[in-house]
């Protein structure tokens, strides 16, 4: 059977009682075939044919929802032949990658030897084990190994490190049933895996704050190794750059959502972290904010500047009231609202104080005042965030309805990381979901899962390891130098760039349309590195999505 690249599925599959919609390059008739026996189990009829400017294509929708049975299956469009991967429709079609997608920061772990035991072929030596010094101060030394490297390289940044440990508690959080199952990593503790993991980064984020409670932004070598290099192999000076506002506010929100997380299970843990939010949270009072971090002198790595740390401290404040239920936080929550309320509702409706990113962070702060018990917040002040989060997600909601491919993406919204911004979004619907019991925003965040997993344009499951039509080269150190031919499985790919930000884009892509700008390519850092950032918002659609 050959694979037609015009009918787009979801190729890790779909959930026996869940949605099971689809995306065609022709209108007409489909049927499901079983796969193996080749009996036609189900027939349909497409939607119109409509022009998708994110794909440049025309394209129509399918939905065999009504199929309630499980097995392995394709699709097959009756007027062309053009048929589908292979897929599956089960109970639990995403165990495998639910767990993937997880144990992906195991492969990230710095400072210790991944062991053939746990990493299989991808098992590798310790690495990045001494001291780093003080940018500027060469003698002043300090420990940092452990943690998670960020991406494709082995820097390790704040605030990236915080997005990515507030989806996974997040994730945990809404979804604890999700967890209770082993991923396969070294876990001598009474947690579930998700919160050993992220415990070994809030271990290495302690690490980062100063006795004065500010946190450094990063720490890494002057510049990037060698696509090929290894982590052990990786032996350049390490260096701590300067705090900043940023990292500080990040970290102290990060800390105390940790601490709420820990408490039942790990009161010690979670006292440490309490400490040290507080900490940090004293070290950004009583003086005016820092401007926005810029790599230092002869650091040439990640900057993950941002000019505001309005939405950071927002996000702490609302952290640490909800942590310790004192009305100072609130207050201050509330302060940095009103100051950025403008501004933050101005670029379009709602997105900013709803985002859920590194560099725009307020989205956790109001969905952690907005998660708070009955009462504990005001009602004229949850009524306001609601109406905001709400609107959001009707808007996403609403895009997704009217996409070719189900997603909430503008053309001009494929940009670096927009797989992040696909499953950020999905994160969005979830919530609103569970806010508000209507279904339209989970079935659309489904369709943002789906997108994910292989209904796009380009037919890609964007998470390596799985899928018919897989990511292999994945701008990912690691991967690359480890002289095995599979990549380290559940990594969720950049996706689509239509900026062209590296020479493997430009050079490959010039012209494409935007759902299309996307190369799996290990130079096209644009659009097929891997980060952890990535990988945590997919972690807790991948929760919801298995619960189906």
């Amino acid at each position: 059977m050959k694979i037609s690249n015009s009918v787009f599925v979801n190729q890790a599959g779909y959930p026996l009682k869940g949605p099971k919609v689809f995306t065609a390059a022709e209108a007409g008739e489909f049927e499901l075939v079983e796969a193996g026996s080749g009996r036609i189990l189900y027939e349909g009829v497409m939607s119109p044919l409509k022009e998708d400017r994110a794909s440049g294509l025309a394209v129509a929708k399918g939905d065999f929802s009504g199929f309630e049975e499980a097995g392995r299956f394709f699709l097959r469009m009756k007027e062309s032949g053009a048929v589908s991967p292979e897929f599956a429709v089960g109970e639990r079609p995403y165990a495998a990658l639910e767990k993937a997608l997880l144990k992906s920061f195991y492969f990230q772990r710095c400072g210790m030897e991944l062991t053939a035991e746990y990493a299989g072929p991808w098992s590798h030596g310790p690495c990045h084990l001494a001291e780093a010094h003080v940018h500027g101060n060469p003698e002043e030394r300090y420990p940092q190994t452990g943690g998670w490297h960020d991406a494709g390289d082995y820097g390790k940044y704040t605030v990236a490190a915080v997005k990515a440990v507030a989806d996974l508690l997040l994730a945990y959080e809404r979804f604890p049933g999700a967890f209770a199952e082993p991923v396969g990593i070294p876990n001598a503790s009474r947690l579930p895996d998700v919160l050993a993991e992220v415990q070994f980064e809030l271990e290495f984020l302690l690490l980062m704050q100063r006795p004065d409670g500010e946190v450094y932004h990063k720490v890494t070598t002057a510049e990037f190794p060698p696509y090929d290099c290894m982590p052990e192999f990786d032996l350049a000076e390490l260096i701590f750059s300067p705090v900043s506002d940023t990292a500080t506010g990040s970290f102290a929100a990060g800390m105390a959502l940790a601490a709420r997380v820990y408490r039942e299970l790990e009161p010690g843990l979670a006292e440490r972290y309490a400490e040290a939010a507080k900490r940090a949270w004293r070290s950004l009072q009583g003086r005016p904010a820092a401007e926005g971090f810029r790599n230092p002198p002869g650091i040439i790595t990640g900057e993950y500047g941002d000019k505001s740390s309005a939405d950071e401290v927002y996000w702490a404040a609302a952290e640490l009231f909800r942590l310790t239920g004192e009305a100072e936080y609130l207050q201050a929550a509330e302060a940095k609202l009103e100051e950025g309320w403008e501004s933050w509702t101005a670029v379009r409706g709602n997105a900013l104080l709803c985002r859920l990113g590194w560099a725009y962070t307020a989205g956790y702060g109001t969905l952690s005042l907005l998660d708070a018990g009955p009462g504990l917040v005001p009602e004229a002040l949850r009524a306001r965030l609601l109406g905001a989060w709400l609107a959001e997600a009707e808007e996403y909601a609403e895009r997704s309805a009217a996409d070719g491919f189900g997603i909430s993406l503008l053309p001009e919204e494929y940009i670096w990381g927009s797989n992040m911004l696909v499953m950020n979004r999905a994160m969005v619907l979830i919530t609103a979901e569970g806010m508000t019991g209507d279904k339209r925003f989970g079935q659309a965040a489904l369709a943002h899962w789906d997108y994910l997993l292989g209904r796009n344009v380009l037919g890609y499951c964007y998470v390596t390891g799985f899928g018919a039509n897989r990511v292999l080269n994945p701008h990912h150190r690691p991967s690359e130098g480890d002289g095995v031919a599979e990549p380290v499985p559940g990594m969720v790919a950049g996706g689509p760039n239509v900026r062209l930000q590296d020479e493997t884009a430009v050079s490959l892509l010039a012209g494409a349309a935007p759902a299309a700008c996307y190369v799996d390519h290990m130079e096209s850092y644009s659009t097929n590195e891997m980060t952890i950032y990535w990988n945590s918002p997919a972690v807790f659609v991948a929760a919801y999505a298995g619960r189906i």
